[in-house]
């Protein structure tokens, strides 16, 4: 009943807790203050979008979320290092960029967001475009000798995690 009566203060409490802890990290002063003053601005912040936000995703696993997130950022840690490689070995008349298209399975926006900003965060590939009926997402990849092997990555490695975690 408590919960309820303060339902519309915090109406994305996580997003109010990572906020602050956001806050307080960009400071580099982990302070009362800081503290504080994150906490303040994880309250404003949700409260004055909230009005925007759609409804929160039936079916979010956590566990998968958190699971998935190191997949990513692993893969963010291996692109960097690959796409260094190519800048400093590959000449630029043999660099094989591409256009691919990756056929979406996924139908929820929160979903389709989470996989076209995780394309964008690797190194070496971008997400430059969602169709129309949003079935296909566009992806430019900076240097490829297969393109059909970078959409399959795709995939298995995000789009089959994603969508086992917003079943």
């Amino acid at each position: 009943m408590l919960g309820k009566a303060f339902s519309w203060l915090l109406p994305h409490p996580l997003l109010t807790v990572l906020l602050a802890i956001v806050w307080t990290l960009l400071q580099n002063d982990v302070s009362a203050g800081m503290v504080v003053f994150g906490l303040i601005l994880g309250v404003i912040i949700p409260l004055m979008t909230s009005i925007w936000w759609p409804e929160s995703p039936r079916g979010f696993h956590m566990g998968r979320m958190i699971r998935y997130s190191i997949v990513v950022i692993w893969d963010i840690l291996v692109a960097n290092v690959q796409v260094a490689w190519i800048v400093l070995t590959v000449p630029n008349s043999k660099l094989k960029p591409a256009w691919i298209v990756i056929p979406l399975e996924l139908r929820q926006p929160e979903a389709i967001t989470l996989l076209a900003g995780t394309i964008t965060l690797t190194p070496g590939t971008v997400s430059a475009d969602l169709s129309n009926e949003g079935h296909s997402l566009l992806v430019h990849v900076l240097h490829t000798d297969d393109p059909d092997a970078v959409c399959r990555d795709i995939n298995t490695r995000y789009q089959r995690r994603l969508k086992e975690i917003f079943e």
